[in-house]
């Protein structure tokens, strides 16, 4: 039973920064999901997949992991790549290109 610890991204329907200052630990999956005959639904034996724990720190849920002997992976997160920019930049006195129609 693996933890994976890891910051959460943006999704790209998200403009605001909520749920993503916290770290999470998820459980990696220890069993495959098999699809049910009858109704074709989707399920799985393994119920640590149903787990998501969120702190506020790194260290603390690597803390978390240790306490409990969960062996973990932590992925460190990565910068945006574009860099935010406001509306009124279009209109910047300092704006490098020429602003055109």
């Amino acid at each position: 039973m693996v933890a994976r610890i890891y910051k959460p991204a943006r999704t790209a329907m998200q403009s605001g920064a909520a749920r993503t200052k916290e770290w999470v630990l998820d459980y990696e999956p220890a069993a495959a999901r098999s699809v049910e005959p009858l109704m074709g639904w989707t399920s799985s034996t393994d119920m640590t997949s149903q787990v998501r724990l969120r702190f506020t720190t790194r260290e603390e849920a690597v803390a978390y992991c240790e306490r409990h002997g969960i062996a973990y992976q932590v992925a460190e997160p990565k910068d945006p790549a574009r860099r935010p920019m406001a509306y009124s930049d279009n209109f910047a006195f300092q704006r490098r290109g020429q602003w055109t129609h």
